[in-house]
């Protein structure tokens, strides 16, 4: 943290009133002390595009070559300030399925960073998922969310676990939900073969996330809609959209946009350890995974590509080409940002005078030019 007093102009400030035009945004410290229209004051720094909320990620597992799952504090850190540096001030740190004993483990880890300030909250995206919707996660690792396990998890995360994705129709999963959002854990639906009035109950016993919608649910049929439409469309509900063009391609994501609405949807990477890397071989868990063109699948016994795992996503990439996809750079902040800060209750996702002095500064076209942090200018890549 500095004491030092910075200003800088933007030919476009998104605030929470809506979009201010040749503003000044000026920083004390890690917080934003005051945003105003431009008077002429010649001593801000002339930056000229927009000025968005830094983005916020609940939902991540690595990145630049390194894993949340790793237990090593330093290489968890590594991974986070790599999405830092391509936009992400704020970020959950996602698990996958794993032995009880070994999440626990994560766990400790990583709610230490967590009480540092150094991550937001922790996200367990496994192990209380459906075999027949595994995904990327080992079906030997899934199991029913009986209250044993659960209690577990929960004394494991300190308080820190903010998030559990799980599939509502196994075994005690209604019961699941109701105690985990006792315990002021958010539930997302996902990794589910639930019909919609399953979905349903979900919602009304609390849950309020949809986990990647479309990825890893059973798909929309126009007599049978499964979790999808609800999700979607139920204003209790953030509904994750990963924003690749290849988990959900363009024309669906546009759909899925249009029917949640502009505070409906949080944009996430799902970025494994993969992300930002070259093409290769990688792990996700305990599963080898192939990374093609940027894709990452696992690979299967024969050495076929094998299901997604994951992503090799960064939030300024599904920034962008929101964008492009909508033209409304204000529209976009809310979905990268907004939308999740206040869903959470993070203190995040907002430029305004007494807000976290986390922005990102982008062209019109959404691409990233510079990343603040806490009040410090990061390196971006």
């Amino acid at each position: 943290m500095t004491d030092d007093v910075q200003r800088f102009r933007a030919a476009h400030v998104v605030t929470p009133g809506g979009v201010l035009d040749d503003a000044v945004v000026e920083v004390r410290g890690d917080r934003v002390a005051a945003v105003y229209p431009n008077n002429g004051d010649e001593r801000a720094e002339r930056l000229g595009g927009w000025v968005v909320p830094g983005f916020v990620d609940p939902h991540v597992h690595g990145g630049g070559g390194h894993d949340y799952a790793s237990g090593d504090a330093e290489e968890i850190l590594v991974a986070r300030d790599f999405h830092a540096a391509h936009g992400t001030t704020t970020t959950f740190a996602s698990l996958v399925a794993a032995p009880l004993e070994d999440l626990e483990a994560q766990l400790g880890v990583l709610a230490d960073l967590v009480e540092d300030g150094q991550l937001a909250g922790i996200h367990l995206e496994g192990p209380f998922l459906s075999p027949d919707q595994a995904g990327a996660h080992e079906p030997a690792f899934l199991r029913p969310p009986h209250p044993a396990a659960v209690e577990r998890l929960l004394d494991a995360g300190r308080g820190h676990l903010r998030m559990v994705t799980l599939a509502p129709e196994l075994d005690g999963g209604i019961d699941a939900v109701r105690r985990l959002v006792a315990a002021g854990v958010h539930v997302a639906v996902g990794h589910t073969t639930a019909d919609d009035d399953l979905v349903a109950r979900a919602l009304d016993a609390g849950a309020d996330v949809g986990t990647h919608v479309f990825n890893a649910m059973r798909p929309v049929h126009h007599r049978r809609p499964g979790p999808v439409p609800r999700l979607l469309t139920d204003p209790r509900v953030a509904a994750e959209l990963i924003a690749d063009g290849f988990h959900v391609v363009e024309e669906v994501l546009r759909m899925a946009l249009a029917a949640a609405g502009p505070d409906g949807v949080v944009l996430v990477t799902d970025a494994m350890v993969a992300a930002g890397m070259p093409d290769g071989p990688y792990r996700l868990g305990s599963l080898d995974v192939r990374v093609v063109d940027g894709q990452a699948r696992l690979v299967t016994e024969d050495g076929t590509p094998g299901s997604i795992a994951g992503s090799t996503l960064t939030t300024a990439q599904a920034f962008a080409r929101v964008v492009a996809i909508t033209g409304d750079l204000a529209a976009a902040a809310r979905a990268a940002s907004t939308n999740a800060a206040r869903h959470f209750g993070l203190d995040a996702g907002t430029v305004e005078a007494g807000g976290p002095a986390d922005l990102c500064l982008v062209d019109d076209d959404g691409g990233l030019q510079r990343v603040m942090r806490r009040g410090r200018w990061l390196e971006t890549a």
